[in-house]
């Protein structure tokens, strides 16, 4: 089951993004006081009294002629139409405005739970201020301060009352798996070659699947997967269709539900920012990851194309360098067969565990081979190792100081911990701890 989706909106400059940032407890978005900054939707994934949640932080709503406006307010509408729950930030100390007032009106038609936060009510003197903000009509307002974490926790509170209530019971023998990709990299056509079926409606205009559309699957050994798609647009109209970020929107949806991600090339177009965008979702979220180079059929080969295009691959995806790269054709069927079983593999390697005994024996060889770095006199001390979780696997180090642990030695480790163990298409998360 995907995440509950909650969205930040409002007027340019009321701090949304500082917000945005102290919820999901990392600078993410661009914060600046110039209006506007924030143009494209900021997504994060954040937790509140166990609940996860998915964060979208918008660009600012106004109406006017400015450069952007017109595109940020789009964006803001989709956000809107996606979220469970809307965060409507304005700020105590530039008051109620006209702007305010034309934002509520259309989070009111939205018929989505909304909640007023009051930012940049740190200082005690402005909380009286508050209370103009009732005439919005939208509920008690909560003030809060982006920059300082004030009253987030009674405006958390209250937004997770409003999430959906989880009724899906995972399976353990199905995989589920999704392609994601920019529009018209031919994600429909290989469902629908996959299955054997006009499945999903297959055009060359992007955009065209708009309907979710979970299918299942099984193998002749036996082996169950979820085809989990990447649509979920759940209005028409011409916002959606000149918004080709929309994609991102809907790869983060199926990105949650899936335990391995299909990350879609196009041979003919090559790669793309979009491309690298999505794909960090991805890897950021610990999926199970293989790439998949389609419609290449189309390419006019010659001895080393292959082997170029994989290099090209490996040069503009350096942390996806464990994701096996697979080249197919949705028209000619060229190499789908191979498809299930590479899924089925990460999905393996994703809940792969290692004793610690032989986790130490590998980490104690590493340090023999390449002995731990040194800071101002002080050097790393590696004490031992264990596996503390999966998908993806998980392994904390217990150190003298985490401080020591360079990010260049902790990938050293990692690299060593891949060469002894198969975990091909999926990332490894090593966390240092002081052993106190």
């Amino acid at each position: 089951m995907s995440n509950p989706v909650i969205a930040i909106v409002g007027r340019p400059n009321v701090g949304k993004s500082t917000l945005f940032n102290r919820i999901a407890g990392e600078r993410i978005s661009i914060v600046e006081d110039t209006p506007g900054v924030t143009r494209d939707r900021i997504y994060a994934t954040g937790e509140w009294l166990d609940k996860e949640f998915s964060l979208i932080d918008t660009g600012g709503i106004e109406f006017t002629d400015q450069p952007f406006m017109e595109q940020i307010k789009q964006q803001a509408e989709i956000a809107i139409d996606e979220a469970d729950v809307i965060i409507f930030v304005v700020s105590v100390k530039e008051g109620l405005t006209d702007t305010d007032e034309a934002v509520a009106r259309i989070l009111q038609r939205s018929g989505k739970p909304v909640l007023v936060a009051v930012n940049k009510a740190d200082n005690p003197e402005l909380r009286n201020d508050v209370y103009q903000f009732y005439n919005l009509g939208l509920g008690d307002p909560y003030p809060v301060s982006g920059s300082h974490g004030l009253g987030l926790g009674d405006l958390l509170d209250a937004a997770i009352k409003h999430f959906p209530e989880e009724h899906e019971v995972p399976e353990e023998d199905l995989i589920r798996f999704s392609f994601i990709g920019r529009p018209n990299v031919g994600k429909s056509s290989l469902i629908n070659a996959i299955l054997g079926e006009e499945r999903v409606i297959v055009s060359n205009v992007p955009g065209t699947t708009r309907d979710a559309i979970d299918t299942r699957f099984q193998t002749a050994d036996g082996q169950k997967f979820m085809m989990v798609d990447t649509a979920g647009i759940r209005k028409r109209g011409k916002v959606y269709e000149s918004t080709e970020k929309y994609a991102v929107m809907r790869a983060m949806s199926a990105i949650e539900k899936s335990d391995v991600v299909l990350m879609v090339l196009n041979a003919e177009e090559g790669i793309i920012e979009q491309d690298k965008r999505v794909a960090g979702y991805a890897h950021d979220a610990g999926k199970g990851i293989v790439i998949v180079v389609n419609k290449w059929d189309a390419l006019k080969k010659e001895t080393n194309t292959m082997r170029d295009f994989e290099r090209k691959v490996r040069d503009q995806f350096l942390y996806l360098d464990y994701a096996p790269i697979i080249f197919v054709s949705a028209k000619t069927g060229q190499r789908l067969d191979k498809l299930p079983a590479v899924i089925e593999k990460v999905a393996h390697n994703q809940s792969q565990r290692i004793t610690s005994s032989v986790l130490n024996e590998v980490i104690m060889d590493a340090v023999a081979i390449n002995p731990t770095p040194t800071d101002k006199g002080k050097r790393l001390k590696i004490f031992y190792g264990t596996q503390v979780g999966i998908k993806p696997p998980t392994f904390v180090i217990f150190v003298n100081e985490e401080e020591l642990m360079h990010f260049s030695y902790a990938r050293f480790l990692e690299n060593q911990i891949r060469q002894a163990f198969d975990f091909e298409g999926t990332p490894i998360r090593i966390i240092p701890r002081s052993r106190k």
